[in-house]
């Protein structure tokens, strides 16, 4: 009897084992975020735009300089106003150089013109792809008189496949910020 059971238990166990297994996949983090409001953000300078209620504002270091906090997702967008004082290529130049100094850490920089001749604002948006401390940056300026520059930042290690949804979700918040964007004279 015991021999029938022993030759029952290793048949099983080796016609079990013919087959490869296969593993599971890891379970993949599904992050949800609430579809954004926007409203009108006109600080005391000369520009607005419209912001997303997700957005928490704060002032920065100097006036017209703004935090947008996105709490739950730990990002922060750090936005600058400058006037443009006869150093247009100056502002421009310090922009892409805050860009491109990321080019140690990106994989690639996605950067797009934009303008909206009717508002009179023109710029460049970029998208950096990789570990870099910077996901999204642009500059807008009127060309002129003013210039403003924001930067996305995340209060944790790049890591650009856990961060992809919430630099997705605050990439479209800072597109319609664009869409909307205006200067106040």
């Amino acid at each position: 009897m015991i021999k029938k059971v022993i030759f029952i238990f290793v048949s099983m166990l080796i016609i079990s084992c013919g087959k490869e297994s296969t593993p599971k996949p890891y379970g993949e983090l599904r992050l949800e975020y609430p579809a954004p409001k926007y409203h009108k953000f006109e600080p005391n300078c000369l520009y607005s735009f419209e912001v997303s209620d997700y957005a928490k504002i704060y002032d920065a270091k100097k006036p017209c300089w703004y935090y947008l906090n996105y709490p739950k997702m730990k990002a922060k967008i750090f936005l600058t106003y400058y006037p443009i004082n006869n150093n247009f290529a100056d502002q421009v130049a310090e922009a892409e150089k805050m860009v491109y100094r990321h080019t140690v850490k990106a994989s690639s920089i996605d950067t797009k013109a934009f303008q909206y001749p009717e508002r009179k604002v023109y710029g460049n948006f970029y998208e950096l792809k990789g570990q870099t401390a910077a996901n999204i940056q642009f500059y807008a300026t009127d060309s002129t008189k003013h210039f403003v520059t924001a930067y996305l930042y995340f209060n944790s290690r790049p890591k650009p496949d856990s961060l992809a949804p919430a630099v997705d979700y605050i990439k479209k918040d800072l597109v319609h910020i664009l869409d909307t964007f205006e200067w106040k004279n």
